[in-house]
Order: structure tokens, then C-alpha cells, then sequence
């Protein structure tokens, strides 16, 4: 007997079909419909009103669910803390770059929403992989909050750095942006900031008004299907735009999806095993390893969009990236366990 029925059981039922729904959000904004509605949509400046509003409702609910009371815990650990750093901020950026630049050079555009994912580090999802593969959910807890706060502080640096500095440093005329570290910096704070001073302040009121457990399990469940919606959305829209390039290159979804596919795999199996030899018992190997696989594709898709226009091939790449993850990560959640099960944990086997 498979661990396949349990694994699909215990995910949501909107999770478990993301896959499908993002593709019927495609369609939906291929139709001539929603080609004429979106385009003549209210806008100020460059920015649309419907999209903006999209983009921090979507972002508001994972940032809502953090647990930011469990940073004590990681920030004790130093050995865990300098792993999920160097897992998170070192080695994910620069493969991410890697693969974007040997996959998608000849498409700047795209490469650029590639590396955008890669900075993105995961804050919502990541909770779920690690449930499903039995990790240590207080470690998981504190690394979200970790990734989430030193995102909001240092997310347009390392966007503006590997978007702008590095491409010219390589010699990638053809993809360096000029954008100053100010404009990211502006959309992170909008798109990023604004829905992280919400959630936070949402989860130190209301638990300390009607406490966790209803916090987490009528709060949250109700709140938590805005980021879905908002997504969606976000892809109607996007798709009534960019439906011309999307009707004439249908291999581009493709051309995107290989370089995320290995993304996702080798990133998972470096940090397991990076983990495992740093001493780490399986609830925390498992935790680093989910934690440095996957990515906050929501903050890619808000800040390509507000930096670049929804019109950019940098959000339409972004939109490719939960595509991939949800299948792959469903995939790793399998091997996880598989380790659990076949590695020889000794007296590691748990938290350390």
C-alpha cells in the first residue's frame, strides 16, 4: 500500500487541484470576454486598480498564518538558522540564477521572472509539504517567520543584484534591466510589506483576543481561500493581456517549466542531504529541505508585475511557477517520507 491515498486525503481540496484551477484561469482569460473587460480596466498611471488590490489580498492570507512567536526557537539554534541561510539565500538564488541563464538566456524577459522566483522563498506552501512529509511543524513555523521578515528587509537588494548587477558582470547585454533598487523596493513594500504589517498585526490581535485555537482553525481555514481567488484572478487577467504571445508560442510555458522542474528537485535533495550531514534528525532535515524547495511564487508574480507591468514576460514566468511546484513538491513529499523510512537515522531520528 502507497502513501498516495493518506497524502491526497490530507491535502485541501482546493490545493490539491491549484494545478487545474490555474489552467482553467488561463482559458477563462484567453476568452475574447475577458480580453475586452480587463483591457479597458481603471488604472492609474501604469498600475491597475483591480490587479493592485489582487496582488495584496493574495499575499495577505499566508502572511496572516505565520507564526511569528516561533522565531525564539530558531534563532536558538544557530546550526539550523546558518543552514536554512545558506540553503534559502545563497544556494537558491544562485541556482535559480544558473538555470535561468543556461535555460533561458535567449528569452531575457523570461529569465528574469525565473530568478525572481528563486529569491522568492516560500512562506505559505512550504507549511503544507511539511505537514504532509511528517517534519517538525515549530521549526517550519519559525523558519516561515524567519524568510518572511528578511524578505520584507531584503528582497529588492538581492532582486535588484541579480537582475541588474550580475547579468552585466556575465556580459547578458541582452538582459539587463535598468531599474533602480528604489523601484523594487517600492513594490515589495506595497506588495510585500503592506499585507505582512497586516497579517501580523491580524494574528497578535485576534490571539490575543480568541486565542489559537480559533485563530488557526476558523480564522485562517475562512481567510485562507482570498490567496486562491486572488491568484486566479491575477492569472484572468494576466492571460487576457498576453493572450497574442501565449497563442503564438505555446512552447514557452514549456520552455519555463524545465529549468523550474529541476530547480525544485535539485534544490530538495542538496538541502536534505546538506542537512542530514550537519547532524539534523529527520523532522528537521525534512523541514530545512521543504523550506529551501519551495518558493513564495505570489511575491514573484506581485512584484514583476508592479515592477515590470503585467504585460512583461518576468510575470508571465512567475505564473509558470506553480504549475510545476504543486505536482513536483506532491512528488518530493513521496521521497521524503521514503527517506524516513529507508535511511538509517540512528539517534537522530528526531528533533536535534
Amino acid at each position: 500500500m502507497t502513501d498516495e491515498p493518506t497524502i491526497a486525503s490530507r491535502l485541501s481540496f482546493l490545493d490539491r487541484w491549484l494545478t487545474l484551477w490555474i489552467f482553467l484561469a488561463m482559458a477563462v482569460g484567453l476568452s475574447p470576454a475577458a480580453v475586452t473587460s480587463f483591457n479597458t480596466a481603471s488604472s492609474v498611471g501604469t498600475t491597475s486598480i483591480p490587479i493592485a488590490i489582487g496582488l495584496i489580498l493574495m499575499m495577505y492570507p499566508p502572511l496572516a498564518k505565520v507564526r511569528y512567536e516561533e522565531l525564539g526557537r530558531v534563532f536558538a539554534d544557530k546550526k539550523v538558522l546558518a543552514l536554512s541561510l545558506i540553503q534559502n539565500w545563497i544556494i537558491g538564488p544562485i541556482l535559480m540564477f544558473v538555470l535561468a541563464v543556461v535555460f533561458l538566456r535567449g528569452y531575457p524577459e523570461y529569465m528574469i521572472g525565473l530568478i525572481m522566483i528563486g529569491l522568492a522563498r516560500c512562506i505559505a506552501m512550504v507549511i503544507v509539504w511539511n505537514d504532509l512529509a511528517k517534519g517538525d511543524t515549530e521549526y517550519c513555523a519559525g523558519l516561515v517567520a524567519f524568510n518572511s521578515i528578511f524578505q520584507v528587509l531584503f528582497f529588492s537588494a538581492f532582486a535588484w543584484f541579480f537582475i541588474t548587477v550580475l547579468p552585466a558582470k556575465l556580459g547578458l547585454a541582452g538582459a539587463v534591466v535598468d531599474i533602480t533598487m528604489g523601484e523594487i523596493a517600492k513594490s515589495v513594500f506595497i506588495y510585500l510589506g503592506i499585507p505582512f504589517l497586516a497579517g501580523m498585526a491580524t494574528r497578535f490581535a485576534l490571539v490575543s483576543l480568541r486565542g489559537k485555537e480559533w485563530y488557526h482553525g476558523s480564522f485562517i481555514p475562512t481567510i485562507s481561500p482570498i490567496t486562491l481567488i486572488a491568484l486566479l484572478f491575477t492569472i484572468v487577467v494576466m492571460f487576457s493581456i498576453q493572450g497574442h504571445r501565449i497563442v503564438g508560442s505555446p512552447l514557452d510555458v514549456l520552455r519555463i517549466a524545465v529549468p523550474l522542474l529541476f530547480y525544485f528537485v535539485i534544490m530538495f535533495f542538496v538541502s536534505f542531504f546538506m542537512s542530514r550531514r550537519a547532524g539534523a534528525g529527520y523532522p528537521v532535515a525534512c523541514t530545512l529541505s521543504f523550506t529551501a524547495a519551495s518558493n513564495n511564487f505570489e511575491l514573484a508574480i506581485a512584484v514583476a508585475i508592479a515592477t515590470f507591468g503585467i504585460g512583461h514576460g518576468a510575470a508571465f514566468a512567475a505564473v509558470i511557477g506553480p504549475l510545476v511546484e504543486v505536482p513536483v513538491l506532491i512528488g518530493l513529499v513521496h521521497v521524503a517520507l521514503y527517506f524516513q523510512r529507508r535511511i538509517g537515522w540512528g539517534n537522530r531520528g528526531e528533533n536535534q
